[in-house]
Parts: structure tokens; C-alpha cells; sequence
């Protein structure tokens, strides 16, 4: 349910009657009925009778509704135990799912990990899962985890005829060594500095940001290099994002754990559902995949204007809650929001050697697909313009990813230090006005820069809360206690799309 798990009884009786047949009662859907065909037929392939008395199979508690699959295991062996053909007398200390085929094979199962935590947590000795998803479980410690690829090795581990050994997964050790493995590199960009720094100051203080410029000026090749200067993930939040992604599926097959921030990537076209979550039985949608990570919409202004705003209040709780009539389930979603689009229908709008074909109307309604309310929420606009050829022949290498990272935590670690006593706030990003004033404190010739940027350059009431949020992660990159002019005129300069007459 969401992202946590909800132990369920599977109790077996068999009773004598004149006609063998096995119904299974408890809210089972049609896969959890028909698996019973894939049950007999593993039986039968491995040596096992099918039970010649009425075998009722109860599923507890019995209002919830059970679906999927990952029933077959622990009916199979509810029903070899009933009708005496195994004998393990103290089969309630074990949890088991898991998917059969025909010859006895199991298969993997989504929510390993959510599985395993709260087996754990009710006290339940030993877990037995698929192969596949034995090192997710592993990941949790004081519980004995079993990886079976077959019926006949988890008869035996029940039976304790086994010579499988429980699987340990040193999670600390894996966590380490796969943080700082990354394919991409701020290295392999050529000229963008100022881009890179806005990145730089995006990932030091959470915000969000959006990159405007012409087509293959590098909006996406940036983007994609954002998680590798990020701060690495702590444990406790590598479980969370772990928990979600194994509820939706989506933990890659060679690893157990996602150790490093998610990068998710949702093509224009994407629904409503698709994006926050939902379905009959809600599952996690791309705002929650990016949970501790990178959202990053390309083309924004192609996204449907419906989808982008349902993304409004999730980006401001930090959570989505969808809401059924007989349920409702939250899941996490504090993600950093980062967009790319063109300045026009064209692209070319502002371009410094090609000439915009697109009328002032046209540009204008171009940029007004993306509602104000969302803008409201980006701190940083930033202008992205071609690389010239002499940076793009330029042999010399750029700083690398792992030097910006580290200036990047020891801003983050002044923020943690700044707001230890502030629940559910981490970064300059997550203050609210109260927080703001307090912290954000601004001298008199700062103030008048501030006062002067906003009458010259038109920009909105809006961007002055952003301003000093921005300003504050400046200066916590450059080791100030306080907010300098120059902290303040640089984070003036991203606020491009404030700007009153930017788009002519």
C-alpha cells in the first residue's frame, strides 16, 4: 500500500469431502485465483500430488484486496502443508513471496525491500524470496533472507534439509563504493561557464531551475550532468528512494540499492497519472521516482499545461497524496525540479548570428504555456547561449564534476548547520517566509542594489523572495556569514523570464 508493505496471513485447511476442489477466499483478484492452474501444474512437475480433499485458502486480513502474482509461493505451500505432504512445524515464522511457473521456477517480485523492512519490524525470523530479489532484501539486517530460484530449494530451506546459506549484503560497503560511480562528467563540457556555475548554485541550495537557449546550445547535456555535483545521498535516504523504486518496478536488475540521486527524465507527452501517480491501486509516479533527485523536463512549454500544473503542490509539500474512495496513500516526492526550453517557437529568439522567424505575438504566447504559479516556483532562469568554435576546439580540459561536488557539500553542510532546529527544512530552497527574513538579512547598500535592480529591470514582486534565496546560497559557496552586494547583483541575473519586455 504506497510504499509500505502489509503482512499477509495465508491460511490452509484441509477438509474431507467428496468432490476435491480449492477455493481461495479474502478479496483475491483474478491472477491470485487463476494461479492455482500454475500452482498444480508446478506441483505435478516436481513430484507433489495435488491435494484429493478440499483445501480452503484463506488470504487475511480479509478486506483488503489481494493482487498480483507473488501469491503462488506461499499458497503452494500452504496447500502441501495442509494436505501433509512437507512437514515444517513452525511454518509461521516465515514470510514467502514470490511468482511460480509451471516447472516450479519462481520469478521476481516488485517491493522486495518494503517487504523485508516490515518483516523485520513484526519480528518474523527468516524471509524467502525469489533469487532476483534476494540482495534488495538482504539490504535489511536482523532478518535471515533466503534467495530460491526453484520450489524444490524452498521446500528444503523449510523442511531444514537446506545447504543455502542466508545471503549478507554489506550495504554500508555496496552504498560507498557505488556513490561515486558516475558515466557523465562536467569535464566533458565545452565553454558554458556560466551555465555550469548557475548548475553549481542550483545543487549547493536545492533550487529549481530552467535553462532557456537556442536548439544544441547543450540545455540537455547539461542537465543530465547535474546529479554528478550533487551532495551524495545519505543511507537513510538511499533506502527511501530504494523503497520506491522496488514498489514501482523500477530498480535496475544488477543492483539492490539506488545509491546514487535519480535523474528521471519524463517525455512531453506524459499523463497526469503517469507524473504524480495513480492507477486503481496508486502507484508511484515520475515525481516520486526523482524523490531525493532530478526532475527534469525537456521542452517544457510541449508538456500539457494540466500535467504541469498538478506538479504545483507536490513541489511545495514535498509529498503527493493520492486520494481513492476506498483509499488514500502518500508518497514522497522532495525533488529538485530542473526544465529546458526554447525562447521561441522557432528557437532562435535572442540568438546572437540567427535571425528569430517568429512574430512578438508568437513568442509571447510560446512562453506563456508555462503558467506564472509554476515559474513562481523556479529560483533560477538561466539564459544558455551557442558555444563558439574556439571553446569547441579548445583540447584543454574543463573542471571536473568531483571539485564542484565538493564545494557543493560544504555549502550544504553551512545550510544543515543553519537549520538543525528547523524540521524538514535542509537547504536555502525549502525556507519559508518567516525563515527567509531571519535568516536573509540584507545591509543598507545591499538593499538599495536590490531596490535599483528592481525598478530598472522591471522584474516582478515575485522575484524578490527568490533573489535573496539564491543570494544566501551564493554566499554560502563563497564561506560568508552575510549577504554581499556581489552575491546579490549575481543572483539578480537570473531572473531572466521576470524580466518586464524579455520576449519583446
Amino acid at each position: 500500500m504506497g510504499v509500505d508493505a502489509i503482512t499477509i496471513t495465508i491460511e490452509a485447511d484441509a477438509v474431507t469431502a467428496e468432490t476435491p476442489h480449492y477455493p481461495i477466499v479474502g478479496l483475491p483478484d483474478n491472477a491470485v485465483k487463476e494461479s492455482l492452474e500454475r500452482i498444480f501444474s508446478a506441483l505435478k512437475n516436481n513430484g507433489y500430488n495435488r491435494p484429493r480433499q478440499k483445501v480452503v485458502i484463506n488470504l487475511a486480513p480479509a478486506d483488503i484486496r489481494k493482487e498480483g502474482a507473488a501469491y503462488d509461493l506461499p499458497i503452494a505451500i500452504g496447500m502441501l502443508a495442509a494436505s501433509g505432504q512437507i512437514h515444517c512445524p513452525d511454518l509461521s515464522a516465515f514470510v514467502l513471496m514470490g511468482e511460480l511457473s509451471l516447472d516450479g521456477t519462481l520469478k521476481p517480485i516488485k517491493g522486495a525491500l518494503p517487504i523485508a523492512i516490515q518483516a523485520r519490524k513484526e519480528q518474523f525470523r527468516t524471509l524467502i524470496l525469489p533469487k532476483e530479489n534476494a540482495r534488495e532484501g538482504a539490504l535489511v539486517n536482523q532478518l535471515d533472507v533466503y534467495g530460491a530460484s526453484h520450489l524444490k530449494e524452498v521446500i528444503e530451506i523449510l523442511e531444514g534439509r537446506t545447504a543455502l546459506k542466508p545471503l549478507f549484503v554489506d550495504t554500508r560497503e555496496e552504498f560507498a563504493y557505488a556513490q561515486t560511480q558516475f558515466d557523465l562528467d562536467f569535464d566533458d563540457v565545452k565553454g558554458q561557464e556560466n551555465v555550469k556555475r548557475a548548475l553549481e548554485i542550483a545543487a549547493a541550495g536545492g533550487h529549481n531551475a530552467i535553462l532557456i537557449g537556442p536548439p544544441g546550445a547543450g540545455k540537455t547535456m547539461l542537465a543530465k550532468r547535474l546529479p554528478t555535483i550533487l551532495p551524495p545521498l545519505s543511507l537513510q535516504e538511499a533506502l527511501e528512494t530504494t523503497k520506491i523504486h522496488s514498489v514501482a518496478g523500477k530498480l535496475p536488475g544488477n543492483t539492490s540499492l539506488v545509491a546514487q540521486r535519480p535523474f528521471r527524465s519524463p517525455h512531453h507527452t506524459v499523463s497526469d497519472a503517469a507524473l504524480v501517480g495513480g492507477g486503481g491501486v496508486p502507484q508511484p509516479g515520475e515525481i516520486s521516482l526523482a524523490h531525493n533527485g532530478v526532475l527534469f523536463l525537456d521542452e517544457l512549454p510541449e508538456f500539457k499545461r494540466t500535467v504541469l500544473e498538478v506538479m504545483r503542490q507536490p513541489m511545495e509539500e514535498r509529498r503527493v497524496t493520492i486520494s481513492r474512495a476506498r483509499l488514500s496513500i502518500d508518497f514522497p516526492a522532495s525533488f529538485m525540479l530542473l526544465a529546458s526550453m526554447n525562447p521561441c517557437p522557432c528557437g532562435y529568439y535572442n540568438h546572437p548570428e540567427r535571425e528569430c522567424t517568429c512574430s512578438p505575438l508568437m513568442v509571447s504566447r510560446y512562453l506563456n504555456k508555462v503558467s506564472g504559479p509554476l515559474l513562481d516556483r523556479i529560483d533560477l532562469h538561466v539564459e544558455v547561449t551557442p558555444v563558439p568554435f574556439s571553446e569547441l576546439a579548445d583540447t584543454g580540459r574543463s573542471e571536473k564534476s568531483e571539485s564542484v561536488r565538493e564545494r557543493v557539500i560544504r555549502a550544504r553542510e553551512r545550510q544543515a548547520e543553519r537549520f538543525k532546529d528547523q524540521p524538514g527544512v535542509y537547504c536555502n530552497a525549502q525556507m519559508g517566509s518567516r525563515l527567509l527574513k531571519e535568516i536573509c538579512v540584507v545591509a543598507p547598500a545591499g538593499m538599495n542594489l536590490l531596490k535599483t535592480a528592481m525598478e530598472r529591470l522591471n522584474l516582478s514582486a515575485r522575484a524578490f523572495d527568490r533573489i535573496l534565496k539564491v543570494s544566501r546560497t551564493i554566499a554560502d559557496l563563497a564561506g560568508s556569514d552575510g549577504i554581499r552586494p556581489e552575491h546579490l547583483a549575481e543572483a539578480i541575473q537570473y531572473r531572466s523570464l521576470d524580466r518586464e519586455g524579455w520576449a519583446g
